[in-house]
């Protein structure tokens, strides 16, 4: 190149310098670069979502006799019709399994980390994030999940502590990052320790009950609209704002879930936004910018319903992300300047739908001349696709059935009680003697510990204990056991798995075409970073 710019430099200035020919070498190569970098990153990241979670929301939109979508296509199959789509692996330092703040992180800064720790690379040391290098590139850089704003993924783009659990600290370093649209649940970190909604006043008030969960007496909701920043906590007050500066906390820890979500949404008191409508007012906040934008989106409680084992609550979830992701394909479709990444951060529980002997179907006539004689039997029970209507009709997840009978006075907890909660939100009915095998208890194993307080007796779990590993919570577990051969559904696992995961690239082509094939999680951080130049 050195050589060609020589020769036509001749025909111009007769004997030019090397400091000439240097500069007008690096304006050129910087020109080349700035042309090719996209200005806008949109990250969408389903929390847990493994390769099985997409497939049930596909398999829902295809085979539903009524699905609750506008279109059989789903935005996340268009974004990978239309993209290209690899795999990544998930593994933090030291380990084969993740959690989500390692796995985050590694997305977050393409650095190798270690489960619980947010923006810290396998050292400990701080790894700057790619929205905070967006920022530093002129660009804005917003935040939204459906969990909590201090939660582990979005923690790992803007905080940097040695745990997850600090999540009061992590407010601060998220109120530092400068990320001008924050939209999530979460509340009781940003009040002042001891104080409850009335903190908030005479700025407004919220709609929830909400304690602080800090130990200090800062208020951070001062200290964000000292800063320039709009707060609201109800989708009213998020559609009204037109500041270039937003905090949306709409809850008191993680949002609603997705059941709820879908059940709500036409109510005219609703007071929470889903995650579409936030997503839809960060894109409006954060494209004012003409310098670009980098956009982070979580589906968190995709991963909270496979903790659960929860496949009613899981296809709700899921179709949540997709709505929010149908957002964002809507608003990038035609343009040429944005990126669109979309990822998980780990699979969780190893749900699938899988065949059995319980139920198999009766042998039938078909009109081919190979069984003109005799019948055809598929032997086993291969699922009829009617088990995903009956999915989509649950009232409550299983979560909150748990939540509402331990609410119950004791004496009130009888296995009768629970078979006629259960039965009367859950498509798939359970006998009285299933009502009391998951009400049973055991004694915690030596050392078993939640939230800090001594555990003596917990959910018994029959097979692969060890790998159920949130005491109460546990119920749920029991509960999908008890549902799953007439969902034709089976579930490996309480927690994360090692799954690879899919990535999709969607945007131009020179941009898109890298992301297919095997990577990690780590080089998915360097060709985002790369496509936006930084």
């Amino acid at each position: 190149m050195m050589r060609r710019l020589k020769t036509r430099l001749r025909g111009l200035v007769p004997y030019p310098s090397f400091p000439v020919i240097l500069f007008l070498i690096v304006s050129c190569l910087s020109c080349s670069r700035s042309g090719s970098e996209v200005k806008n990153l949109i990250l969408l990241i389903g929390d847990g979502m493994g390769p099985q979670e997409i497939g049930l929301a596909l398999s829902y939109a295809r085979y539903s006799e009524s699905p609750a979508l506008k279109d059989r296509a789903l935005a996340l199959e268009k974004l990978m019709n239309e993209g290209t789509t690899g795999i990544a692996l998930t593994s933090p330092e030291g380990f084969l399994v993740t959690d989500s703040a390692a796995s985050a992180t590694q997305i977050a800064t393409g650095k190798k980390s270690r489960p619980g720790m947010i923006g810290l690379d396998r050292d400990g040391n701080r790894a700057e994030s790619i929205l905070e290098k967006a920022r530093k590139s002129g660009r804005s850089a917003g935040l939204v999940s459906d969990t909590r704003i201090t939660h582990a993924t979005p923690a790992a783009f803007a905080a940097h502590r040695p745990s997850r659990a600090m999540e009061s600290e992590i407010a601060l370093d998220i109120l530092d990052s400068g990320a001008e649209v924050l939209l999530s649940g979460g509340l009781r970190h940003w009040l002042p320790g001891g104080t409850d909604g009335s903190a908030l006043k005479p700025a407004g008030s919220v709609g929830f009950p909400v304690r602080s969960a800090r130990k200090d007496g800062r208020n951070l909701l001062e200290e964000v609209r000292s800063q320039g920043y709009a707060t609201v906590f109800d989708r009213a007050s998020l559609k009204e704002s037109s500041s270039p500066k937003l905090l949306g906390l709409f809850a008191a820890s993680e949002m609603p879930d997705a059941i709820t979500v879908n059940r709500t949404r036409s109510h005219k008191e609703r007071t929470v936004p889903t995650l579409a409508e936030m997503t839809e007012k960060a894109l409006q906040t954060l494209s004012q910018n003409k310098k670009g934008f980098f956009l982070m989106v979580e589906g968190g409680q995709i991963d909270y319903a496979g903790h659960s084992n929860d496949a009613g609550r899981l296809l709700h979830e899921m179709l949540v992300f997709n709505e929010a992701a149908d957002v964002v394909y809507r608003w990038a479709r035609g343009r040429s300047d944005t990126l669109v990444v979309v990822i998980a951060d780990h699979a969780t529980g190893g749900f699938s739908f899988s065949y059995s002997r319980h139920n198999p179907p009766p042998a039938i006539r078909l009109p081919g001349a190979a069984f003109k004689d005799k019948e055809y039997s598929a032997r086993n029970n291969y699922v009829n696709p009617s088990v995903l209507d009956r999915l989509y009709a649950q009232k409550k997840s299983f979560e909150n059935i748990r939540r509402e009978f331990e609410a119950l006075d004791t004496a009130l907890q009888t296995p009768e009680r629970f078979m006629r909660m259960f039965n009367e939100a859950v498509e798939f009915k359970i006998s009285l003697s299933q009502a009391a095998g998951i009400l049973e208890l055991m004694d915690a194993p030596p050392g078993f510990m939640f939230k800090k307080e001594r555990v003596y007796k917990i959910p018994r779990i029959r097979d692969f204990p060890e790998f159920y590993t949130a005491a109460m919570e546990n119920r749920s577990n029991l509960m999908a056991r008890a549902v799953a051969p007439e969902q034709g559904v089976v579930w490996s696992t309480g927690g994360h798995t090692a799954s690879p995961v899919l990535v999709t690239a969607w945007g131009p082509a020179k941009h898109t075409r890298s992301f297919g094939g095997v990577h990690h999680t780590t080089d998915v951080y360097r060709l985002m970073a790369g496509a936006l130049g930084l």
